[in-house]
């Protein structure tokens, strides 16, 4: 039956993409949607579709699509086609009915949990097929953040000014333990683990397979799940994470690793961060290794099979997963002004550990510090990358801002900006 776009579900929490999607659709003649199981796609796409077919859960569909790829594009527009690389060929099939009304927009939604292997016969979609990525929640989107500092306002040079939205250690600790999946907000850290151990546990031994038809020891693969969560927010290549997972007769090559990790990342639970490429005035190089980050923390955190309580425990590992936290509600955020996430780091050991850059170069360093008494050197750090960029080239920062766990939001007299996670919004 068709869809009634303006009608949401009750239980539904409004995603940052929605705007982006409606804004999709008006453009491009049909909005590719991906992101990992379990992060509101098929919701989010069932609003703006007027009618769907959901390949995962209708099999005779499935099995008519194999056969008739063209049956699936049949019903009201725009149409939603669920999970789409179960039946690869219907792309080319969307693609040629785009092309078929080459004046009109908004025909098609189609989502995928993973990214099929890659073949010569199939087009890229290119100029009609616009691809959005979709994660899990940010803060803001789950409810958690009271979303008093706006991270357009702070790349648009605002001044940021708030109270303690009121998350202490614990609070924090069950946020990055529970993540931002729409289904498990409600649910409690030990369910949210049981569930999300269940998670990798199909990832390792179902989902990679489907992405190319190769079957991964998934034993090995859990265990380089589990030295990825321990390398969380850290510059870690596959040659250390071999190393790191290898014992005297378990010996795991690079070559596998780096295999593991671009599945992992064709299925969306690996995405790592890249690093900042600026015109330094210095001559010290920048880094090309990229930063190891999940998803979402939460599943760094159910590979650990850590609780809450143990983050606390252990500030230290506590601290990567909130800079990963941070990490993921950036990406969201900032892909909705249009900017991408990188972290920068150069050889003499300056770091920051996020820089949002947007299309017209723009950008902006953050630095994630867990506690108020870091707030200083982590200030130091910004200024000096400040100082290392070229002006020139890049201009001057439009922010520079130290995230926090806790406290208020305010600016720096040395013009730094500190900002307490719970208070970001888009």
């Amino acid at each position: 039956m068709p869809m009634n776009p303006t009608t949401r579900p009750a239980n539904y929490r409004q995603r940052v993409i929605d705007a982006e999607l409606a804004e999709a659709l008006s453009a491009a003649g049909a909005v590719l949607l991906e992101g990992p199981r379990g992060c509101g796609k098929t919701a989010t796409a069932t609003i703006a579709a007027r009618s769907q077919v959901r390949l995962d859960v209708d099999e005779a569909m499935r099995q008519a699509g194999l056969v008739a790829p063209q049956l699936l594009l049949t019903g009201d527009r725009p149409r939603l086609i669920d999970e789409w690389q179960l039946v690869p060929a219907v792309w080319d099939h969307v693609r040629r009915a785009v092309d078929d009304k080459p004046d009109e927009a908004g025909h098609f939604i189609l989502t995928g949990s993973a990214v099929p292997e890659e073949v010569t016969e199939r087009h890229t979609g290119g100029m009609r097929i616009l691809r959005l990525r979709m994660r899990p929640m940010s803060l803001a989107e789950s409810g958690h953040s009271t979303q008093s500092v706006s991270l357009a306002g702070l790349m648009a040079g605002e001044t940021p000014a708030a109270m303690d939205p009121g998350l202490d250690i614990h609070a924090l600790a069950q946020r990055i333990a529970v993540g931002g999946w729409p289904g498990l907000i409600s649910r409690t850290p030990d369910q949210v683990r049981r569930i999300l151990v269940s998670y990798l546990e199909d990832t390792r031994r179902i989902d990679l397979v489907r992405v190319d038809g190769v079957r991964r020891d998934p034993e090995n693969v859990g265990r380089v799940l589990r030295s990825l969560a321990r390398h969380i927010a850290n510059q870690t290549s596959a040659r250390a994470i071999a190393a790191d997972v290898s014992g005297s007769d378990q010996a795991i090559k690079e070559e596998t690793v780096a295999d593991y990790i671009r599945a992992l990342t064709r299925v969306f639970i690996e995405e790592d961060l890249p690093a900042w490429s600026p015109a330094l005035r210095s001559r010290v190089p920048h880094r090309r290794v990229v930063k190891r980050h999940f998803v979402d923390p939460s599943l760094a955190v159910a590979a650990l099979g850590a609780t809450p309580a143990r983050l606390v425990r252990d500030v230290e590992t506590m601290g990567f997963l909130l800079e990963s936290m941070v990490v993921r509600d950036l990406r969201v955020h900032a892909q909705a002004i249009g900017a991408r996430v990188f972290y920068y780091g150069d050889d003499s050991g300056l770091e920051a550990d996020a820089i949002v850059e947007d299309a017209t170069g723009r950008w902006g360093a953050f630095e994630v510090k867990l506690g108020q008494s870091q707030v200083d050197e982590a200030a130091a750090h910004l200024l000096e990358v400040a100082r290392r960029v070229d002006p020139e080239k890049h201009g001057g920062p439009a922010v520079l801002a130290v995230v926090t766990g806790w406290g208020p939001a305010y600016r720096r007299s040395d013009g730094v900006c500190v900002v307490p996670i719970g208070a970001l919004g888009p």
